[in-house]
């Protein structure tokens, strides 16, 4: 009998929202669990595939930034969306206690409070992209709009690339 995996607030969260979302699974006993290694587990391409990183402005206000897994959160950028003097990035030590998740398998749905989030303007044209489900070994795959609504986020100009 296979064993149930059991699902994570992420995917309890868009549940009761009644959000569509497919749960998406990779082996870990390699290792590699960084994003683009991920999207090539799962079969997406790396600009579907997309990582939560958490940063902390001037106000020293905590924000989420979601960006396709391959690009680089541009700080001024985010500053920027945020209405921030400057930004920098949560230390690696910091992740669990202020979200909840762990590094690696940190979603932006299902926080332990809900932060700001900016989703990397890239997402827009998409019909559905891949976020961690929070948990190393899960991805949720959702339509952009529905993780906006589910996060309260928006659009934002975030990466180096993005114009």
């Amino acid at each position: 009998m296979a064993k149930k995996i059991a699902k994570t607030n992420a995917a309890r969260i868009l549940d009761k929202e009644k959000i569509p979302y497919e749960l998406l699974y990779y082996t870990i006993e390699d290792g590699k669990v960084d994003g683009v290694s991920v999207a090539g587990k799962i079969g997406y391409p790396p600009e579907r595939v997309y990582k939560t990183l958490v940063a902390s402005g001037a106000s020293k206000q905590a924000y989420v930034f979601v960006i396709p897994v391959a690009e680089e959160l541009d700080l001024k950028k985010a500053a920027k969306a945020a209405s921030e003097k400057k930004m920098e990035m949560v230390s690696v030590k910091e992740i669990l206690s202020l979200t909840g998740y762990v590094r690696g398998g940190c979603s932006p749905v299902g926080m332990k409070k809900p932060f700001p989030t900016f989703v990397s303007i890239e997402a827009e044209r998409l019909s559905e992209l891949i976020v961690s489900a929070g948990k190393i070994g899960m991805q949720l795959k959702l339509a952009p709009s529905e993780l906006l609504f589910v996060t309260k986020g928006q659009f934002a100009e975030l990466t180096t690339t993005s114009q």
